[in-house]
């Protein structure tokens, strides 16, 4: 019945009849179950959850088309979602995914800069929370950069470590300096794609570059650049293409550590482990 109700909502919305003749098992990431839905023309990816996690694919949706209206990168261009018996549900373009080449890299990088040019009027924010894996994220718009990041950033990840057992003890030193660290950092509100890290990017079989799995908001270019960072780094050609259209700031080494901290303080409060030991590594090395 669900794979009725998801047929019928993908006709209705494509204005083109479809029903599915193939129907099979890949994968949707950590979180979700992921399916590839063919008509024997068309192919695509639906990816499911519980019933009540519709909110996170309605932003899911939301940052995806809000990425795709930019015309600069590419991402998978949301078709639906909805909820079927006790299932949510998002309908994504099926994209045949390639290996990529230094190339297709380096494209990716000029790409990302140039999305990251899409700007608001609003300042730093969403129009909606949404989440950073399964952790709410929440995007209330705030004028200021450092407000936005000490608030709805590190001091929301350090209240939800609070309740799981960490212990950070320079946390409110931390805090307290961030206004000092960032004092001289010019920050305009960028589209961001918030969750950057190489699993959530890479090309189609004819090399263009696409990214996909976004926690979207409007906050500063330079968390997407620090997060590629993080788990192993992207290719050099990335960072080369980046910075052909669009420089990072002095100083960038050292506030990708402050903005990585978000992501690491983040996998504790998922998965716990050694990821206390590392934020503190890292709130250390930050206030040395």
């Amino acid at each position: 019945m669900i794979w009725q109700q998801i047929d019928t909502h993908i006709s209705h919305t494509t204005g083109k009849k479809f029903q599915t003749q193939d129907r099979r098992s890949v994968s949707g990431g950590c979180i979700n179950q992921g399916y590839a839905l063919s008509d024997g023309q068309l192919t695509y990816f639906v990816k499911l959850n519980q019933a009540s996690q519709i909110a996170m694919f309605e932003a899911e949706m939301l940052g995806l088309q809000q990425i795709f209206n930019t015309v600069t990168i590419r991402v998978p261009q949301p078709i639906c979602s909805g909820i079927a018996g006790d299932s949510a549900y998002i309908v994504l373009e099926w994209l045949e995914m390639g290996t990529g080449n230094s190339k297709s890299w380096q494209e990716m990088g000029r790409k990302l800069a140039t999305m990251h040019q899409a700007t608001n009027n609003k300042g730093f924010g969403w129009d909606m929370n949404n989440t950073i894996g399964s952790t709410p994220q929440i995007n209330t718009w705030t004028s200021n950069w450092v407000d936005f990041y000490i608030t709805h950033r590190l001091g929301y990840q350090f209240q939800l470590a609070k309740q799981n057992g960490g212990r950070f003890p320079l946390q409110n030193q931390l805090l307290a300096t961030i206004p000092k660290l960032l004092a001289n950092h010019q920050v305009s509100p960028s589209l961001v794609h918030g969750d950057l890290w190489g699993g959530n990017a890479g090309s189609t079989v004819s090399g263009e570059p696409v990214i996909f799995d976004p926690a979207t908001y409007f906050g500063d270019r330079e968390v997407d650049i620090a997060m590629t960072e993080l788990f192993g780094g992207f290719p050099a050609g990335f960072y080369q293409g980046y910075q052909e259209v669009w420089p990072v700031n002095a100083g960038y080494e050292q506030r990708k550590i402050l903005y990585n901290l978000y992501h690491i303080l983040n996998h504790f409060n998922l998965f716990g482990g050694g990821y206390a030991s590392q934020a503190n590594r890292m709130i250390e090395q930050i206030l040395c």
